[in-house]
């Protein structure tokens, strides 16, 4: 989704909202195209994990955390800030 003009992941763990820049650190691949393990999320293209609760790069070949964005729920859906 694009929000205030950049590309963001929206994650749905258990119910809570999580948000952080689509592209990964590592390559330029979309997170939201990668596999979601609980609170990790898996790049598609070459397999670096990030926790989307903190934006941690978790493996390599990432070593540069992505960006989280602060979430919240509203009558209209979910919030992301920007």
């Amino acid at each position: 989704m694009n929000v205030g003009g950049r590309e963001i992941a929206l994650y749905n763990v258990d119910g809570a909202y999580y948000a952080t820049d689509d592209v990964c650190t590592h390559d330029e691949a979309s997170l939201a195209d990668g596999e979601l393990f609980g609170c990790i999320v898996e790049c598609p293209l070459h397999g670096a994990r990030f926790d989307v609760r903190n934006g941690k790069a978790l493996s390599l070949p990432a070593v540069y955390p992505v960006r989280t964005y602060p979430t919240r729920i509203s009558d209209a859906g979910v919030e992301v800030t920007v």
